[in-house]
């Protein structure tokens, strides 16, 4: 098996748990993901099945997600799962207030991430360290978010508003709730995500491990072809002497030097056979196709 699942993860298991359950389904053992999220996260989790999770890495980058925020609480997970540490009311609050501060977002800005998150520090992650009481660092990080909209504001107690943002890979969402949260000075935490585009799969394109065990069961399951995930890639075409050199790991100079693409690129062979993935280099005056990943779908 070779290709990609959009697969929609549930609430309340670790993206590593959703990767054991599609090895049981697929009887497969070579399976991974592109892309965490967090246990009470929902939606859109990439899964490459096959020698595809060597092209995890070649994927679109950016993600979206619907985040509703709760003003008012502050916990020490910066979501609902971790104790409250903070809590008062922001009843008072009115959209004016809130919706000017999500512009301080945009664009490439320094985040904290949540010292419970993945992320390692001298070798140990920072939840572990969290969870032994020990005082740590974070790194600040660099970020990227290119959107951030508002799609529903709900006043009470603990007012919340639902948001829709775009953003590059290492962002955590409960890192703006916490940081919107201070700007207040209220407090803030995240209450609920949905991932609903990741690496170029849609959430209303992706199946549920229910679905997925019922398509394999009645003989119907397809996976979503490497052409189709790397798309967003350009591509050239080998000739079959140049591809068994691709394949033995040569470096290609042959009829390149009028190619008008560069960077990293999809290899071909006819009949839409993937070779693997390349990064053409340029020189003074000639151009070299390097391998990067050597793979074939055969």
């Amino acid at each position: 098996m070779f290709g990609f699942i959009a697969l929609n993860k549930p609430s309340k298991i670790t993206s590593h748990d959703c990767v054991d359950r599609v090895r049981k389904i697929l009887n497969l053992r070579k399976v991974g993901h592109g892309g965490t999220l967090d246990p009470l996260a929902m939606g859109v989790l990439p899964i490459a099945v096959g020698k595809a999770t060597r092209l995890l890495q070649f994927l679109p980058k950016n993600k979206t997600y619907r985040a509703l925020i709760r003003l008012g609480v502050q916990t020490i997970t910066d979501d609902l799962q971790g104790e409250i540490v903070k809590s008062q009311s922001a009843s008072m609050l009115t959209l004016e207030q809130v919706e000017p501060l999500l512009h301080q977002f945009i664009g490439t800005i320094q985040q904290t991430p949540p010292i419970y998150s993945a992320i390692q520090r001298d070798g140990k992650r920072l939840y572990n360290l969290a969870r032994q009481g020990k005082t740590v660092d974070i790194p600040v990080r660099k970020v990227y978010i290119e959107q951030i909209n508002l799609v529903g504001w709900y006043i009470g107690e603990f007012t919340e508003l639902e948001v829709d943002i775009v953003c590059g890979p290492g962002t955590y969402i409960r890192a703006i709730a916490r940081d919107l949260g201070t700007m207040l000075n209220l407090g803030g935490t995240l209450a609920r995500l949905t991932r609903t585009e990741s690496c170029g799969m849609k959430l209303s394109e992706s199946i549920t491990l229910g679905q997925l065990k019922t398509e394999i069961e009645q003989g119907n399951f397809s996976l979503i072809s490497a052409n189709i995930a790397l798309q967003h890639l350009n591509q050239i075409l080998l000739s079959e002497t140049d591809g068994k050199r691709w394949l033995q790991g040569q470096k290609i100079v042959q009829d390149l030097r009028t190619l008008s693409v560069s960077g990293v690129v999809r290899v071909y062979q006819p009949k839409e056979r993937l070779l693997g993935i390349g990064n053409i280099v340029k020189f003074d005056d000639y151009q070299v196709l390097m391998p990067k990943v050597v793979i074939s779908n055969e």
